[in-house]
This record gives structure tokens, C-alpha cells and sequence, in this order.
């Protein structure tokens, strides 16, 4: 059920931001024409809950223009096109709605698979809709044994096809991640929390790459040396946002970031092999040449 309320937001996000103004009944004309309706219409208030939901969800306001027909809209739609979730809502619909339109597409297009969004993401979401703390059970990787604790769920991010819970554990009173994929139960507790109103999940990463923040690795400026057609690929798909291209020969570019150079950046530098080399900090470079003195050894 919660998982077809979601179907039906980006749904009603997509149709009504491809127009210009589009009026309820030209909405429910739609979603008649849409396998999701079973051709039930779609009551008046269902709409009105949906457009609230979508709002305390997305920060997406589908607001109503009186004078102009009554027409529903997105306020502020141009920032939809800035990325963020937004984008990744639309992103998706679009292809969802595109292969169930077109059935013999099906075999042609290949996804990448995220099994850990398949069964706790949405109540973990409908938990920070609701400010509602969650129980769960976790087993991680480096512990044998699982453990239950309650945690406050700030925000999700995805990372390599794993989803990733970050949230404030009330037992520690420290922010901790969680992978869905490792977490064996969650129930929703019933109780109330607060998010601080200063806190920002993209400042929480800014100066991370991946799903690793640590206290003791602080940013610094590192210098990597891309060889031969690689450095095309960063160039249109930057690791980092603060990327810059600060050399650029025949044979290589050097591209400069100011991050914090954690075990997941470490892994995407080792992943380049030859064609990418750590300039600086010596630091990393020293840590980089014993990893690849181990593989070596091994080969």
C-alpha cells in the first residue's frame, strides 16, 4: 500500500510539472488513462491529500491558480531542474511510466539492482515525514552478533546500490549510518523528535565522497593525475563537487579536490588502477602505493 502512494505522488508530481497549468478534471482524465487507476477516479480529496503529502514529503508545493481556471501547478518549478530529489523523482517516473508503456522495451533496458530499498525505505521515509523515531535490529559487517537500538531518521542517501539511513541514535546521542541491507526489523515507536533546524543533510557529506564521515579525517586539498581518455570521464562525471581541472596536457589532466580522503575515497582511487595517480597529499599517496604493493603481491 505505502509503496503505491508513492507510485501515485511521482505520478501526480510528473503530469502536473510537464504542463503549464492543468485543471483537476484534465488530472483525474489522466489517471483514468493510467493502470495505476484500475479506471476509478480519483476522488477530490485523495487529490488535495496527495498534494499535501507530496509537500510535507518533497518540498514540492502544487499550488492552485484561482484566476486562471483553476488550474494546478508547481510553485517554483524551475528549481526542480537543480537536482536533489526532485529530479531523481521525475528521472524516475519518466522511465518507470516509459517501460510500462511500452511493454516489448522491457528486455532492453538494464537497471542496476538496489535490494536494500526494497523493504525498509519507505516506513524509514514515512518515519521522517512523520518525525517518528524508529526501532531497529542491525547486524553489521564488523560485529557478529546484532544488535536492537532506537534512532532518529535524519535523511537517506544512496551510495554504490546500497541505501543508507543516517539518524541520530538516542542511546549514544551521536549521529550514526545505517545500511537497509543490514538491518534484520524496523517498527516505527510512536515517538516524537525534533529535527535541529540548523542541521543540513548535504553539509552533513559536503566535504565526503561516499558514505564515510569521520572526525579524525579532515578535508584537504588532494591532487590526482588522470591518464589518457580517464580524464574524459571525470570531467563529465566529477567524484566530487568541489572537482577542478587545474592542468590539462595530451597525455594527462590533474584534477584538484578539497575533501576528506576516507576509506571510500581511498576504494574509487584504487578502482582508476594505473590510469589515475595521487600527487598529493603524500599521505594518501603512500597509503594508495601499499595497497598497491598488497594487490600486486597477491597477483
Amino acid at each position: 500500500m505505502a509503496k503505491d502512494l508513492f507510485n501515485r505522488y511521482i505520478w501526480l508530481v510528473d503530469t502536473i510539472y510537464r504542463t503549464n497549468g492543468i485543471t483537476f478534471e484534465e488530472i483525474n482524465e489522466k489517471w483514468l488513462r493510467n493502470s495505476m487507476s484500475d479506471g476509478v477516479d480519483i476522488p477530490l480529496k485523495t487529490f488535495h491529500n496527495h498534494r499535501h503529502a507530496i509537500e510535507d514529503m518533497f518540498d514540492i508545493n502544487i499550488v492552485c491558480d484561482k484566476k486562471g481556471g483553476y488550474k494546478y501547478y508547481i510553485e517554483n518549478a524551475d528549481d526542480m531542474e537543480k537536482g536533489g530529489i526532485r529530479t531523481w523523482l521525475l528521472n524516475t517516473f519518466a522511465v518507470n511510466n516509459l517501460i510500462n508503456e511500452s511493454h516489448h522495451l522491457k528486455r532492453r533496458i538494464m537497471f542496476e539492482q538496489i535490494p536494500s530499498g526494497q523493504k525498509f525505505l519507505t516506513p524509514i521515509i514515512e518515519a521522517m515525514r512523520d518525525g517518528l523515531s524508529v526501532e531497529i535490529t542491525y547486524k553489521s559487517f564488523w560485529r557478529q552478533v546484532e544488535y536492537t537500538t532506537e534512532v532518529e531518521p535524519y535523511f537517506v542517501k544512496v551510495f554504490r546500490q546500497r541505501w543508507y539511513l543516517i539518524a541520530r541514535n538516542k542511546y549514544k546521542d551521536a549521529m550514526r549510518i545505517y545500511a537497509l541491507d543490514r538491518i534484520q526489523s524496523l517498527t516505527q515507536t510512536g515517538n516524537a523528535f525534533v529535527m535541529p533546524k540548523d542541521f543540513s543533510s548535504e553539509e552533513y557529506f559536503y566535504n565526503c565522497f561516499g558514505i564515510i564521515r569521520e572526525d579524525n579525517c579532515p578535508p584537504e586539498t588532494v591532487d590526482l593525475k588522470v591518464y589518457g581518455t580517464q580524464k574524459e570521464y571525470f570531467r563529465t562525471l566529477p567524484l566530487h563537487h568541489s572537482q577542478e581541472e587545474v592542468e590539462t596536457e595530451k597525455d594527462y589532466s590533474i584534477f584538484r579536490y578539497y575533501l576528506s580522503p576516507t576509506y571510500d575515497f581511498v576504494q574509487e582511487v584504487l578502482s582508476h588502477g594505473c590510469e589515475v595517480e595521487v600527487l598529493s597529499p603524500g599521505h594518501l599517496r603512500e597509503e594508495i602505493r601499499k595497497h598497491a604493493e598488497v594487490i600486486s603481491g597477491r597477483s
